[in-house]
């Protein structure tokens, strides 16, 4: 039986796929000057600036924790997620948009644009990890064998960020509201998500509201390994879990649904 609308022929285009992971990361970096390091660059200033801010406001409320680094070691550890969601949630609701004119004049699985965005966002987080780990090191926060609950965790925002994503980049087709409305909505979602600030300040009669953000567990359970040093309460994962799951089949139900006539918007 064969699958629908190019999934079977995605496979087929690896190839072209890694090509053009590989072919987006020398076009962007290849006329700068820092080259590699402006992936690192953007991400940093907001950590600095944030570390600068907040570091006075919200360190006292880190129970536990009196070394220098600490509040950086807990804002790095939601931040550099969240980035890694919005940019791949960002990149995925344009995908199609923002492609129309090379999908209408080649023929390839359109599954494959996703794809190529979601390992693109896969591996500029894997550089700013590496630089976060050696800050780690340097910092005394020696991560312990916790890390490893790391990979579940950004498999599980990967996954609710292409179902997010998938069904933002199909629907943009038809109403290309949906892009700019992702980047709005996503502001008032960083501010309900405990990056910048420890999850005990918010008030308890809130707090159930926020804990209905999916990233809100995912984001305790990265600072459980990185600052606490300790596994996650896997218990807490899962629903983001099953809202990532629900997400992916949300977006393929939409893709399947629309996807035949993606090109004749263009």
């Amino acid at each position: 039986m064969r699958l629908p609308l190019g999934i079977e022929a995605t496979w087929g285009y690896r190839r072209f796929i890694l090509g053009s992971v590989i072919q987006e990361v020398r076009a962007k970096y290849a006329e700068s000057l820092l080259g590699a390091m402006w992936a690192v660059l953007q991400p940093l200033t907001l950590i600095v600036i944030y570390s600068v801010i907040f570091s006075q406001v919200m360190a006292p409320n880190l129970p536990g924790y009196d070394q220098p680094y600490a509040y950086t070691v807990f804002l790095c550890s939601g931040l550099l997620l969240w980035i890694f969601f919005l940019e791949l949630l960002t990149r995925s609701v344009g995908v199609f948009v923002q492609n129309g004119g090379l999908l209408k004049k080649v023929n390839f699985p359109r599954l494959s644009l996703p794809l190529i965005a979601l390992l693109s966002a896969l591996l500029n987080y894997l550089i700013i990890m590496v630089l976060f780990i050696a800050l780690l090191l340097l910092t005394g926060f020696v991560p312990g064998q916790s890390i490893v609950a790391a990979i579940p965790v950004v498999i599980i925002t990967a996954g609710f960020a292409v179902g997010l994503g998938l069904l933002g980049a199909t629907l943009n087709v038809y109403y290309r509201d949906i892009e700019q409305l992702t980047g709005v909505l996503a502001q008032f979602w960083f501010w309900l998500t405990p990056i910048i600030y420890p999850p005990q300040v918010v008030p308890d009669h809130f707090r159930s509201v926020f804990e209905w953000n999916p990233i809100f567990p995912l984001v305790i359970a990265m600072q459980d390994v990185f600052l606490r040093g300790v596994w996650p309460q896997w218990q807490t994962l899962m629903f983001p879990a099953v809202s990532a799951l629900l997400a992916l089949c949300l977006g393929a139900l939409v893709y399947f649904k629309l996807g035949d006539d993606i090109t004749d918007e263009f």
